[in-house]
């Protein structure tokens, strides 16, 4: 019943959530309508058929990195400085494993 009356305790909240959300759409609709254009460096090593190499170094290294962070630190919960390391780790990892799959799979 709460997220019903939101608008109506916190209307400066709400509508600012509601903006930024917004914008941030706006933003992904106009990168998403634009047209791909290969011209820039970085984004020639990532696309090109050697890419596997790079995204496997790329995997191995934040396996060893965190692998090795994540023993060290005291495991004292998600609510410490430390669970965000391991946010951090959960989150690079999903993108390099992605680049990883999509390189491979791709060709």
């Amino acid at each position: 019943m709460q997220l019903f009356v939101l608008p109506f305790q916190h209307p400066i909240e709400f509508w600012g959530a509601v903006l930024m959300v917004t914008v941030i759409l706006g933003i992904a609709f106009a990168a998403a309508k634009s047209p791909e254009r290969r011209g820039i460096g970085w984004v020639r090593a990532i696309t090109n058929p050697n890419a596997k190499i790079l995204f496997t170094v790329l995997f191995i290294g934040w396996a060893v990195f965190f692998g090795l962070l994540l023993q060290v630190v005291p495991h004292t919960g998600a609510n410490s400085p430390y669970g965000g390391i391991a946010l951090i780790a959960l989150f690079s990892g999903f993108f390099i494993t992605m680049g990883l799959i999509w390189s491979v799979v791709g060709e």
